[in-house]
């Protein structure tokens, strides 16, 4: 029971980031999904950009990293994955900066 315990306390705190990161996008005018039952968001990526051009965009502009789509096969082009197994402090710092391009 303690484990299990453990075990959800982790859960929550990962998915406290994912809903972070979630309403921030769309906070910033982006069209994200996911972060509901996993803690990954995925986002259209803007102005018909690929999805290394927004990986680009985003390290430049934003110092955030994330996985381009076109990773995951030709379906995945033109969205960008985020992912929320970071830390509470940096998940705020990334979405602020997401939000300030």
């Amino acid at each position: 029971p303690e484990g299990q315990a453990q075990t959800q306390e982790q859960i929550n705190y990962y998915m406290n980031n994912a809903k972070i990161i979630r309403e921030g996008l769309a906070a910033a005018g982006f069209s994200a999904s996911g972060g509901v039952n996993a803690p990954y968001i995925w986002l259209e990526t803007p102005d018909k950009m690929t999805s290394w051009e927004f990986f680009d965009y985003l390290l430049k502009n934003a110092n955030v990293v994330g996985t381009p789509g076109s990773g995951f096969g030709s379906h995945g082009e033109g969205y960008f994955r985020l992912t929320a197994f970071g830390t509470y402090e940096n998940t705020l710092k990334a979405i602020d900066r997401i939000k300030s391009l």
